[in-house]
């Protein structure tokens, strides 16, 4: 009988050391200055990766689905300030037959991206 006891010990000792090897959270923003921003990729109807000019990556999750945004890829924003918060407004960028926008979406809050994920999205086929 001791021996079940001495394996849920041994659990509940190994649990903090677990704990201690989660990796920290992600770094996050509410703005982004707008003169660092190098180029965005849309990844989906929900997600934005902003490349700065120090090569950071941001990436935004919008808090509700943007429709049309993965497939045009394209979408436009206006500010009275130098920089994209999020609370901002995006539209996605119907690129067919003209430029004509869609209702407005808003940001949700920057994450920090390892550099790596800053490769292209897949290209639609």
């Amino acid at each position: 009988m001791k021996q079940p006891a001495f394996i849920l010990f041994a659990l509940l000792a190994a649990a903090p050391a677990a704990a201690d090897n989660a990796p920290p959270p992600p770094e996050t923003r509410i703005c982004l200055n707008i003169a660092s921003i190098r180029q965005t990729l849309v990844r989906s109807d929900s997600a934005i990766d902003f490349v700065l000019r120090d090569g950071s990556i941001w990436r935004n999750i919008l808090p509700f689905r943007c429709a049309q945004l993965g497939a045009q890829r394209a979408f436009s924003y206006q500010t009275s300030i130098s920089q994209l918060c999020r609370q901002d407004l995006i539209k996605v960028v119907l690129q067919s037959g003209g430029q004509m926008t869609t209702a407005s979406c808003g940001f949700g809050p920057f994450e920090r991206q390892p550099t790596a994920s800053a490769a292209p999205p897949a290209k639609h086929r």
